[in-house]
């Protein structure tokens, strides 16, 4: 984690947490299954 890329930094965290909000949900509905 560079400060280099600071300006993305946001977006990244943001799109990682989303993918793991998303894979959360899909093992849920597994998991319910």
């Amino acid at each position: 984690m560079s400060d280099t890329n600071n300006s993305h930094g946001r977006r990244s965290g943001f799109g990682l947490i989303v993918v793991l909000f998303i894979l959360l949900v899909i093992v849920g509905c597994f998991c319910d299954f």
